[in-house]
C-alpha cells in the first residue's frame, strides 16, 4: 500500500484462550503453524459488505493487520452494546498502529446499514449470512481476533454472552493505544 506507515516490528502474539478444541477440519491451535492454518481454513469464505457485494474473508487481512470481532448477531443487546464501545474507537489510534478494526455479524447484508446507525459503528463491518467461517471455526458465540497477513494470533471464544474480551486488552495485543470508554461529554451548567 502506497503511503502506508510501516508497522513496527513486533513479535506475534501467539496465544489461543478456549475452552474447546477446534472442530474436526480446523488444525490443532496450538501448534507454531497454527495461526497460518485457522486463516487458511476461512480464508476463501465469502462475507458480504452492506450493498452485498462478496468479499473474500482472508482479503480482509492478508495484506493488513486487523482485528476481527465476530458477533453473535445484530439483535443480541450485548453484542450491540460492545460495537457501541469499538464505535468509540478514534480512527487516529487504529492509523497510527496501522491497524483495520472489522465486525462480522450472522444476519443478512440488509442489518449493516440500520446496526450502524443504531450504533454509531463506522469502521468496516461485513456479515456471514450463512455462518460458514462461524461454523469453520467452531464458533457459537461472539469471538475477537487479531490477524495480520495470513496469520490469526489471538482468538477469544466467549464462555457466554457476557465473556467479551475487553477492548482494549484486543487493542494492547495489536499496538493500539488506551481508549477511555468511560469519558462522557462535558456538561455545561449555566
Amino acid at each position: 500500500m502506497q503511503g502506508a506507515m510501516a508497522a513496527p516490528s513486533v513479535a506475534p502474539v501467539t496465544r489461543q484462550i478456549s475452552r474447546r478444541a477446534a472442530p474436526a477440519p480446523v488444525p490443532d491451535p496450538s501448534g507454531p503453524e497454527s495461526g497460518q492454518s485457522l486463516a487458511a481454513a476461512v480464508a476463501d469464505l465469502p462475507v458480504l459488505d452492506a450493498s452485498g457485494r462478496r468479499v473474500l474473508f482472508g482479503a480482509l487481512f492478508r495484506e493488513r493487520r486487523a482485528v476481527v470481532v465476530f458477533v453473535r448477531h445484530f439483535l443480541c443487546y450485548i453484542c450491540k452494546e460492545y460495537v457501541e464501545d469499538l464505535a468509540k474507537i478514534p480512527k487516529s489510534f487504529l492509523q497510527e498502529a496501522n491497524v483495520t478494526l472489522i465486525v462480522i455479524g450472522q444476519s443478512s447484508y440488509h442489518h449493516i446499514e440500520p446496526f450502524c446507525k443504531l450504533t454509531g459503528y463506522s469502521h468496516e463491518i461485513y456479515v456471514d449470512p450463512e455462518r460458514e467461517i462461524y461454523k469453520r471455526l467452531g464458533m457459537k458465540r461472539g469471538e475477537e481476533t487479531t490477524s495480520s497477513g495470513n496469520n490469526i494470533h489471538f482468538i477469544h471464544c466467549d464462555r457466554n454472552r457476557l465473556d467479551h474480551k475487553h477492548i482494549n486488552s484486543v487493542l494492547q495485543l495489536v499496538g493500539v493505544q488506551h481508549v477511555d470508554f468511560t469519558s462522557r461529554p462535558s456538561v455545561i451548567h449555566v
